[in-house]
Order: structure tokens, then C-alpha cells, then sequence
């Protein structure tokens, strides 16, 4: 498990102080947006500063002290969406849930998170805000890629016993069985937010659509049993 929420302070020398990354991992940056503020726990913001988002972790970096900056791992991200909503938090925002491997009782509303001497380790929620609320579709996006990239592991037993699927293989195998194609859309976008590793909801609603497809096939059939009646009793007469 990912060590949840944590400093980082390890920029590029050269350049405009870009933050170090695993290139020997095969890390890439996929998106840099300026003027982003960030909001740890039940805590103030921060003064804004730069997001960079890597194919591996969330990094942001105060464009104030070069010794602030903290990181996370995509696969400490249990969950990411967009927030518009004024009551939730009064500016939009990218708003994540962090799993940190504490007990729930001993991190969620942590009193740590709000005084001077935050503990990391305890922080479940961060909240990120662009200075223009009309990049969070993009950011969206961007954290949407970067999660499939890090797929909650699979246990081993699980794993045997062939109790998780993912959506392209239900839809592989319903499409092996059935003579008519099915349609199923993964846009990202479509949602109001992503779980990293959850796939019984896409599981239902495939198997809605494909139940949905049968009624309608059923009730073709029916018809057409009916006007063959009708036809079969206008020849009689």
C-alpha cells in the first residue's frame, strides 16, 4: 500500500523547478497546471501553486517556499471527482479521498488535521482548486487516465478464482454468447467521479443494458406472433 499523503520537496535543478521523477520506471509528466491551490484535510489553502500530474502520483509545489510541495500516489487515491457544489466546498474543486492504512476512527476528522503540526499520515481528503474553474474537466480527465494506469491490485486468491472482472472482459464474453452487439460506454467524463478498482457497478449496468436489449427482443417477437394471427384469421374468413 502507498504511503498516503506526504512531503515533497525534490525538484529539478535545472529548468523552472519541475518535481524529480522515476523516469527509470517509466514515470512521465502528463499535465502541468499553474495557479492551483491546494486544501489538506479541514485546513486552510495554501497559497497557489503549481499541479503536476505524472502517469505514477499528484504532485503540487508552492510557487512561494521551494521547500513546501506534498505528493501522492494514484495508488493512495481511493477516489477522485469534481466538486461544484457550494455546499460541499465554496469554490469548485478536484476533490480526491486518500487511503492512508489507518484505522477510520483514528484518521477521519483528525484534530491534526486542523492545527499547525499536521500529521500526513491522517489526512483523507484533499481538495484541489484551480484558479480557473474551467480546467476541472481537463484535470478530471487527466486523473481518470492516470488511475486506469494503476489498478488496485489484485489479490492472488481472487485472482484463482476469477472473481473479478473488468468491464472489456464482460462485455468479451456477453458478446460470445450473443448474436446481436453491445454497446458500452466507459467515457470518464460521463461521470461525476471514479473509483480506482470498483468494478461491480459497471458489471450492472451492463447486465441492465443486455436485460433491457432481451425485453426488447421478447416484445418484437410477440408482436409478430400477433399479426400472424390476425393474417392466419383473415384467410380463414
Amino acid at each position: 500500500m502507498a504511503p498516503g499523503l506526504r512531503q515533497f520537496t525534490e525538484r529539478r535543478a535545472e529548468g523552472d523547478g519541475q518535481p524529480v521523477l522515476d523516469t527509470d520506471a517509466g514515470e512521465e509528466l502528463m499535465l502541468v497546471r499553474r495557479e492551483v491551490s491546494i486544501v489538506i484535510g479541514n485546513r486552510s489553502p495554501e497559497s497557489p501553486g503549481t499541479l503536476y500530474i505524472s502517469t505514477k502520483k499528484v504532485v503540487w509545489l508552492s510557487d512561494v517556499d521551494r521547500t513546501k510541495g506534498y505528493a501522492v500516489d494514484f495508488f493512495s487515491i481511493s477516489l477522485h471527482a469534481v466538486s461544484r457544489d457550494p455546499e460541499a466546498y465554496p469554490s469548485p474543486c478536484i476533490y480526491t479521498q486518500i487511503e492512508t492504512g489507518e484505522d477510520e476512527d483514528g484518521s477521519e476528522g483528525s484534530d491534526s488535521e486542523c492545527s499547525d503540526a499536521l500529521d500526513l499520515s491522517k489526512v483523507t481528503e484533499m481538495r484541489l482548486v484551480p484558479s480557473d474553474p474551467s480546467q476541472l474537466d481537463t484535470l478530471f480527465q487527466v486523473f481518470c487516465e492516470c488511475a486506469e494506469l494503476n489498478p488496485e491490485p489484485i489479490e492472488d486468491d481472487a485472482e484463482e478464482n476469477n472473481w473479478i472482472f473488468s468491464a472489456d472482459q464482460l462485455a468479451d464474453e456477453t458478446a460470445e454468447g450473443e448474436d446481436s452487439e453491445w454497446n458500452f460506454s466507459q467515457n470518464p467524463t460521463s461521470s461525476i467521479g471514479h473509483s480506482n478498482g470498483d468494478h461491480d457497478l459497471a458489471r450492472t449496468v451492463l447486465e441492465l443494458q443486455i436485460n433491457d436489449h432481451r425485453f426488447e427482443d421478447a416484445e418484437e417477437m410477440e408482436h409478430e406472433h400477433e399479426h400472424e394471427h390476425e393474417h392466419e384469421t383473415e384467410a380463414r374468413h
